[in-house]
């Protein structure tokens, strides 16, 4: 199984059950993913020039409450 299309078939086919399985165990692994690019954004620094920006417009008073 190589392709897109090959694993898009092989999804389709899949019964309720397995299904599930397969949408909670993908759910798991992308937040996994997620969580390493973040941090490797992190600790490469892209992040700061964002969080510097969110701090000026907190300080400056540009940020309201939820």
């Amino acid at each position: 199984m190589s392709t897109m299309q090959e694993i898009q078939t092989a999804v389709s086919e899949l019964p309720p059950e397995e299904l599930s399985a397969f949408r909670a165990w993908f759910a798991e692994f992308d937040a996994k993913v997620w969580d390493q690019e973040f941090e490797e954004d992190v600790t490469a620094g892209r992040l700061e020039a964002l969080a510097e920006e969110a701090l000026r417009d907190l300080r400056e008073g540009r940020c309201t409450d939820l």
